[in-house]
């Protein structure tokens, strides 16, 4: 049963279609991989412009990586989710290869969500943490109010 105070829950297709729309991932060359309620997954090819001026992968990068997926995880219910605070710990210097990125709900009510974000290179070590928390304001995707 359907919740009327409540958006529909978009599909995989609405939701992937939507999030084409961020043209900041786009242009970084994020690839969104995986999307379910609450959940999500990105990955990052390295090339030379990721990296700062000592040759490792930018924070900036890797920041951005976990912030896509933390805005689709978070905005996967179809009610417009906002970040309102984030911190990032860098656990190891990235070099090249393929990063990715996966969301975790932690937790969830009409107002408030938080996530938990793992960044991981190719050997599966763990290069950051992000953890993130959103407004969740009373508007759809679709900008109809709920």
């Amino acid at each position: 049963m359907t919740n009327p105070h409540l958006p529909p829950e978009p599909t995989r297709a609405d939701l992937k279609d939507f999030f084409l729309k961020d043209r900041f991932a786009a242009h970084v060359g994020i690839e969104l991989l995986e999307m379910a309620p609450g959940r999500a997954k990105a990955k990052l090819e390295i090339q030379e412009h990721h990296l700062n001026a000592v040759d490792v992968v930018h924070g900036g990068a890797i920041f951005s990586l976990a912030d896509l997926v933390f805005a689709v995880a978070s905005n996967s219910h179809g009610t417009v989710a906002l970040g309102i605070n984030v911190s990032i710990s860098y656990m190891t210097a990235a070099r090249g290869g393929t990063l990715v990125a996966e969301a975790e709900e932690v937790s969830i009510n009409p107002k408030l969500a938080t996530y938990l974000i793992r960044i991981l290179d190719e050997d599966q070590t763990l290069i950051a943490l992000f953890q993130g928390t959103v407004y969740r304001k009373r508007e759809a995707l679709n900008g109809s109010r709920v």
